[in-house]
């Protein structure tokens, strides 16, 4: 067990959100039994967590599809590593899906034998800084920051939840051959959901009927989702987690939000820590949204 601050909790070099923390559990995690079936959605915070949790539970459950039942996507989606409404996993019917910001080398063990499934959304990290300092100084269970050049200094030095960005993709990617993985942009899904969503039931090997694909896709704008309350988060930040000001989980969801927010200086310090850590990274970023 490692060190502890007020806000985050370091398990095996890895800043867990401390408030939801179950011990027992990340010290079991490793030896979690997967299915063969099981599908986690794997994601860096602020990255289209919630968006994708939503596609997915579009996806494969009919009754969140058309809307006859009334499940939020934190309970169809679960957070593998914060268990926030203390769900038995282990009596969880088949097909499992499971959300996480884990580090690769924290995942269950299991899913090393490349028959569960894997889906990694990535986003360019300038966009991801920008959302991540508004939802900390939203929620109270984060370190609310005064401003975003103090914000910068936490994320670049890994000084936040999931750590350091970096480190996560890079070891995500470069350990792609031992899981069952397919890496897809949020900025693809932003451009093209549609054809996103086809990526992702043939990745899944789901085959949904054109209605079906036309009713996920309907569901799962960012309009859509902003009003539907089973997906935004927007009842258990405020009931259940609490907020320092008002505002929405969906908060805009563009591309290139960073360049109202980094002064040239930051975006040019920023550029430069990029380019150090990220040299010969073959994944492609989209930093502007009229970008090809």
């Amino acid at each position: 067990m490692d060190s502890t601050s007020e806000y985050l909790f370091k398990f095996k070099g890895y800043n867990f959100e401390k408030c939801f923390v179950n011990i027992e559990h990340l010290e079991t995690m490793e030896d979690f039994e997967i299915r063969d079936d099981d599908v986690f959605l794997i994601t860096y915070p602020k990255s289209g967590t919630i968006w994708t949790q939503q596609i997915l539970s579009l996806i494969y459950f009919e009754g969140h599809r058309n809307r006859t039942e009334n499940v939020q996507t934190v309970d169809r989606a679960p957070f593998f590593e914060y268990n926030i409404h203390n769900l038995d996993y282990v009596k969880m019917p088949s097909p499992r899906i499971f959300t996480s910001h884990l580090a690769y080398y924290l995942v269950p063990k299991g899913l090393k034998k490349k028959k569960a499934k894997i889906l990694y959304i990535y986003r360019n990290p300038k966009d991801v800084l920008i959302s991540f300092f508004h939802f900390s100084n939203w929620v109270v269970s984060l370190e609310a920051t005064d401003t975003i050049d103090h914000y910068l200094e936490k994320f670049l030095d890994g000084k936040v939840v999931g750590s350091c960005w970096f480190d996560h993709i890079r070891g995500w990617y470069e350990h792609r051959h031992d899981f069952n993985i397919m890496f897809l942009s949020y900025e693809d899904m932003k451009k093209d959901l549609r054809n996103s969503v086809l990526k992702i039931c043939s990745f899944l090997e789901k085959k949904l009927s054109k209605e079906d694909v036309d009713a996920v896709v309907r569901q799962a704008t960012f309009q859509n989702m902003k009003s539907d309350p089973r997906a935004n988060y927007d009842n258990i930040i405020k009931n259940e987690i609490g907020e320092r000001n008002k505002g929405y989980f969906l908060r805009k969801g563009t591309i290139g939000d960073w360049k109202y927010h980094l002064t040239v200086q930051q975006n040019e310090r920023f550029d430069m820590i990029f380019k150090r850590n990220m040299k010969n990274f073959p994944l492609k970023f989209v930093w502007d949204v009229n970008e090809e």
